[in-house]
Order: C-alpha cells, then sequence, then structure tokens
C-alpha cells in the first residue's frame, strides 16, 4: 500500500471516529436535555405541591379562625340579649314591688286584703292557737280584724277558729325605701304589708306578707313573665 492509499485510509477513519464522535455528543446532550426537563419538571411539580399545601394550610387557619371569632360575636352577642331580657324583668318586679306599696293606700282594699290574709294563715297552720305579726302601723287595723278572722274561718271551713292573737312582743319591719337589692326585691328589713301568722310557741310560721307573695308569684310565674316579655321563643 502506497502513501496516497494509507492517507486516504486515515482520513476515512477519521472521518468515521468524528462521526461517531459526534453523533455520540448528540445522544448524550439529547439524554442531559431530557434529564434535565424531568429534574426540572419534578422540581416544579414538587414546589407546586409545597405552595398548594401552604396555602391550604393558610386557608384552613383562617376557615378555623372565622369560626372562633363567629362563635365569640354570637356567644357575646347572647349574653346581651339574655342580659337585656334579664333587666326586662326585674324591671317588672321592681314596679310590681313599688306598686305593693299603694295597696295599703286604698284602706277598703288593704282592709280585705289583711282579713283574707290572717284567715288562710290561721288554716294552713292548722294549730289550735296562732299569733299575727304585723307591721306596727297595722296594728290597729291587725286587732280589729282578728274577731273577724275568727268568725270568717268558722263559715268558711266549717270548724272551730283557733285561739288567735296578736304577737305584741314581734313586729315585721316597716315599709321600703327606694333601694332594691340585687334581685329585684327589697331586703328583709322591709315589709310592704300583710302579715306573719305563727304557731302559740313561734315554731311554726306562715308568711304572708305580700313581700313574700310576691316572691311566690314571681318564681311560680317566670316562664310565663318570659313569655309574655319575649313570646314564645323564650
Amino acid at each position: 500500500m502506497n502513501d496516497t492509499e494509507v492517507n486516504k485510509t486515515i482520513q476515512q477513519m477519521v472521518r468515521f471516529i468524528k462521526q461517531e464522535a459526534e453523533e455520540k455528543s448528540s445522544e448524550i446532550s439529547v439524554a442531559a436535555e431530557e434529564e434535565f426537563n424531568i429534574t426540572k419538571l419534578q422540581l416544579l411539580e414538587s414546589e407546586k405541591a409545597k405552595v398548594r399545601r401552604d396555602y391550604e394550610r393558610r386557608e384552613k387557619a383562617i376557615v378555623v379562625k372565622k369560626k372562633v371569632e363567629h362563635s365569640k360575636l354570637l356567644n357575646e352577642s347572647r349574653l346581651k340579649v339574655l342580659q337585656a331580657r334579664e333587666d326586662a324583668v326585674q324591671a317588672v318586679i321592681k314596679d310590681a314591688q313599688k306598686s305593693l306599696g299603694t295597696l295599703s293606700m286604698n284602706a277598703s282594699e288593704y282592709e280585705s286584703l289583711m282579713l283574707a290574709l290572717i284567715v288562710q294563715g290561721m288554716y294552713k297552720l292548722k294549730e289550735n292557737a296562732v299569733k299575727v305579726r304585723c307591721r306596727e302601723i297595722d296594728v290597729s287595723l291587725v286587732q280589729s280584724l282578728l274577731p273577724r278572722a275568727s268568725k270568717l274561718f268558722s263559715e268558711k271551713y266549717g270548724s272551730k277558729a283557733p285561739d288567735v292573737t296578736l304577737d305584741e312582743k314581734n313586729r315585721l319591719p316597716p315599709p321600703p325605701r327606694d333601694v332594691p337589692s340585687s334581685d329585684g326585691f327589697h331586703e328583709y328589713s322591709f315589709c310592704s304589708g300583710g302579715v306573719v301568722v305563727a304557731s302559740a310557741d313561734g315554731s311554726i310560721e306562715c308568711s304572708n306578707t305580700l313581700d313574700d307573695r310576691l316572691r311566690i308569684a314571681y318564681t311560680t310565674n317566670l316562664p310565663e313573665i318570659r313569655s309574655k316579655l319575649f313570646g314564645s321563643l323564650e
């Protein structure tokens, strides 16, 4: 083989090697680009998922916060409504308490009321002898009513009336001043009228004072009072 043929052969080999190298380089570039795109896509999806999780977490936190705030506002509103209703009930009680003081101003009506309260107390005690306790300002009235009370008792219940006397040692408190207590009623150191009927030894008592009757009426009729003030939803 001469030099020309050798050079030709070498050039062919060089071209072959170069072509093969280029093809290999192209394959490597394509593979690298594909791997880069795949990695980039994976990173992008990973970041998207992270952003979505963070957004969902923040969104849930906002929803929870709104629910807490709504519940707080709702409770505060309910408390305000309950307080307003309680204030309205107490205002009714206060008005009723004030009206008790006017009962004794009508002499004939107060006299009939006191007679009925004495007789009722005598009947409830079912004792052979009772004492009637009243305010200092009602002593004369009660003293005058005792004989009538005995007679009315016998007529009404068809039995002998117990011996009834005025309790000279104990008096009920005087009329109330405008000093209501926290529950809407005056303190027990005041009395709007009425009587307390007690056994002879004082061991049993039936309180028929106007204040206690109001308390009983309030406790017994509280649901109805609220219903009338606030409707059936109460």
